[in-house]
């Protein structure tokens, strides 16, 4: 009978072959196929990076970040003494995110080395300089090699890996060299591959995990049911402690403030094409109030689209390099910011905060930066899954618009009644003050464990 079933199997065509194959593997390892998918996937986006690189700056980037690697993250690690803590992020929010757990590390063990890696352009290009590390570099590709190379060099006592991008190579590596491995502020859907009959190498990775520090108790639900065994905690978000120190050391934007003086203002944050058109129109027919428009993207190509949908409107640039057509009598009504870096200070200066993201498929983005300076929080409507955005609007905090005209009549709304403005706001910044102390409980786990030690 065996005899006969060889003789079928090679008469197969070679996609049946294929597909037999991976059932047996399927069946011996549930997990083995995902990760023969995970391998082809890891290729696919390396070879798209480097073709996209041709026409995109930020692919670019990437590909160019990754040249000669090793080398410099050789030459930086020969520059210091000192174990290391390795916080790995996906991009700048997440920096963010995991900034006060590692600036708790670094004020309480100042002989530790910290070193942050990035995956995205995004996050390296604006904090490749970022004082409160050591070491900022790029995060390799993930692939067995360049994770086993990577610990090699590194040698980390300590690793906090902040809420996503789950690389399967890298964590299985720290895992195996029985290195503390933490998940800063997790945070876990029900949509996610964990949860999934599929999802069995997902599964696999959260048992490399030490702990797991999650955002919310309905992701500590969902880790309970996925049936891992792994330890975790409901600790809440960093982000919290993360704005309200931003709040607190708050610093003047003076070209901002002088654009401000004397008029109400919105500030718009974080906004993609789909958001500045829904309130384009609005700025345009209220020259009597002041709006600040800082794009999520800040190519030349965007800047100009909106430079053209907001018709009276002027760039941070050309405003503080003071161009001699424009005075304070004949000022735009509209700012729009062509950096990166101030957004969670501009909030400082609304009336009435919005922030982007909820019209299209990218996401809503940080809510809290707006929220924690006592501002009313305008959206779109796709935040679900979203759960600070759910539990704002709950607080009356927050707003979802479901299109423009719905957005001016909340705009009028809020801007002509004063009582329903200050409670609003105040909702929101309450909001934010009670749900401090992630921070906190994450690294009273690292003290109380000896994870470093003085």
């Amino acid at each position: 009978m065996a005899r006969l079933r060889v003789i079928s199997i090679s008469r197969m065509p070679c996609f049946l072959r294929l597909w037999l194959y991976l059932l047996d593997l399927w069946i011996i390892n549930d997990y083995m196929v995902d990760l023969i998918l995970y391998n082809c996937f890891l290729l696919l986006y390396t070879a798209g990076a480097r073709m996209l690189s041709r026409w995109s700056p930020k692919a670019a980037l990437w590909v160019k970040g990754r040249i000669n690697l090793f080398a410099s993250l050789d030459r930086s690690l020969l520059n210091g003494q000192g174990p290391v803590v390795w916080m790995h992020c996906a991009s700048l929010g997440e920096f963010e995110q995991g900034r006060p757990l590692l600036e708790a590390v670094r004020k309480t063990y100042p002989a530790y080395r910290i070193l942050v890696s990035f995956f995205s352009p995004s996050g390296y290009e604006i904090r490749k300089n970022y004082k409160g590390a050591d070491i900022v570099c790029y995060l390799p590709m993930d692939s067995k090699t360049n994770a086993r190379n990577f610990l090699d060099k590194v040698q980390p006592v300590l690793v906090l890996w902040v809420k996503y991008e789950y690389w399967y190579y890298y964590l299985e590596a720290i895992q195996e060299r029985k290195i503390p491995l933490l998940l800063v502020s997790g945070i876990f859907r029900a949509n996610q591959p964990f949860f999934k009959w599929y999802g069995g190498l997902y599964r696999k990775i959260l048992t490399f995990f030490t702990h797991l520090f999650v955002q919310t108790q309905e992701s500590a639900s969902r880790l309970a049911r996925a049936g891992t065994g792994k330890a975790f905690t409901v600790s809440g978000d960093t982000r919290f402690d993360r704005v309200t120190d931003i709040a607190a050391m708050f610093e003047p934007i003076v070209p901002v403030e002088a654009f401000c003086q004397g008029h109400r203002v919105i500030v718009a944050g974080s906004t993609w094409p789909e958001d500045e058109e829904e309130m384009d129109h609005y700025a345009n027919s209220h020259p009597e109030l002041r709006f600040i428009i800082a794009p999520h993207e800040i190519s030349e190509e965007h800047l100009k689209d909106t430079e053209k949908l907001f018709r009276h409107s002027i760039r941070y640039s050309r405003l503080v390099a003071g161009v001699p057509s424009v005075t304070v009598a004949n000022l735009p009504n509209v700012l729009i910011i062509d950096n990166i870096g101030m957004l969670s200070r501009l909030y400082h200066y609304a009336d009435i905060t919005y922030v982007g993201g909820g019209f299209g498929d990218n996401g809503l983005h940080n809510i809290l930066e707006a929220a924690v300076y006592g501002k009313p929080v305008l959206f779109g409507p796709n935040y679900d899954g979203f759960y600070e955005a759910e539990e704002l609007t709950e607080k009356q905090g927050g707003f979802s618009i479901e299109n423009a005209l719905e957005l001016e009549k909340l705009l009028d709304k809020l801007l002509s009644d004063a009582e329903l403005l200050k409670r609003t706001g105040k909702a929101a910044q309450d909001y934010v003050y009670a749900n401090r102390g992630a921070t906190e409980v994450i690294f009273r786990y690292i003290q109380e464990n000896r994870l470093l030690t003085n």
